[in-house]
């Protein structure tokens, strides 16, 4: 197996036009989650479309990732990533949608790994600890931010 798919979902008690404005300002990943994000470039934007270069931080490393990043408007991202240092490439889609009590995160991330001595490693991990990680680094931020907590 060399495929992985991730999937967990999370209410925001916040509007969605804050929480897509905060989660599709990618050059302001940094500052909002260092924990996943240490740098991100822009390189070409063409309407909804951008090229970016990013430096991301999983299982204490930092890695550098090549980003195809399509906005939705009003409801999220699309977002083809390629880590060569790391061995993997992935299909990520945070996709918004109101709720009830704010806004409804929807987040998937298929990860194949390329590596095969990495396999056997990372596919328990990222099972295990990587949709997990995201929501303290990610989800919990975006929370403290925007629904004023912390």
């Amino acid at each position: 197996m060399n495929e992985i798919t991730l999937h967990k979902q999370w209410v925001v008690k916040a509007p969605l036009e804050d929480v897509f404005r905060v989660m599709t300002d990618f050059e302001k990943f940094p500052e909002h989650f260092p924990k996943v994000a240490e740098a991100i470039r822009v390189n070409k934007r063409e309407g909804n479309y951008l090229e970016m270069k990013a430096t991301v931080r999983s299982f204490g490393r930092s890695f550098r990732v090549k980003m195809n990043t399509r906005i939705l408007p009003g409801k999220g991202f699309i977002s083809d990533n390629d880590s060569y240092q790391f061995g993997t490439s992935g299909h990520e889609e945070l996709l918004l949608s109101p709720h009830a009590e704010g806004t409804l995160v929807d987040y998937t991330y298929r990860v194949t790994i390329h590596k095969k001595w990495l396999r056997i490693i990372a596919v328990p991990l990222l099972r295990w600890y990587s949709m997990k990680y995201w929501e303290v680094a990610v989800i919990d931020e975006l929370k403290k931010l925007l629904e004023g907590k912390g």
